[in-house]
């Protein structure tokens, strides 16, 4: 990821995408952690406030398969931009 792409967020309990962000910081690699070792700033752009009302990710063409044990997955423009309606729907309501 790069400072100014955008980033869908993720929330695995739920299995579904709650915000849309733009990365503001440099990837960064932490080599002493096992788990999460990668990570990078963000600014939130758009949430949805209740993740019980968040779009399940699958509705985005995204397998929750995919994403298990991930830092992060880039996706495809297809998938990004259902998820990015979804969120923007859901965060309406």
């Amino acid at each position: 990821m790069r400072e100014g792409e955008l980033a869908i967020l993720y929330a695995s309990v739920w299995q579904c995408v709650f915000g849309v962000a733009e990365v503001t910081a440099p990837l960064e690699h932490d080599p002493e952690r096992d788990r999460w070792a990668w990570r990078f700033g963000i600014r939130p752009l758009v949430v949805v406030d209740d993740l019980d009302r968040a779009p399940p990710v699958e509705g985005a063409g995204i397998l929750p398969s995919s994403i298990w044990r991930h830092s992060y997955i880039r996706l495809s423009d297809e998938q990004f931009t259902a998820a990015d309606a979804l969120i923007r729907a859901a965060s309406r309501t």
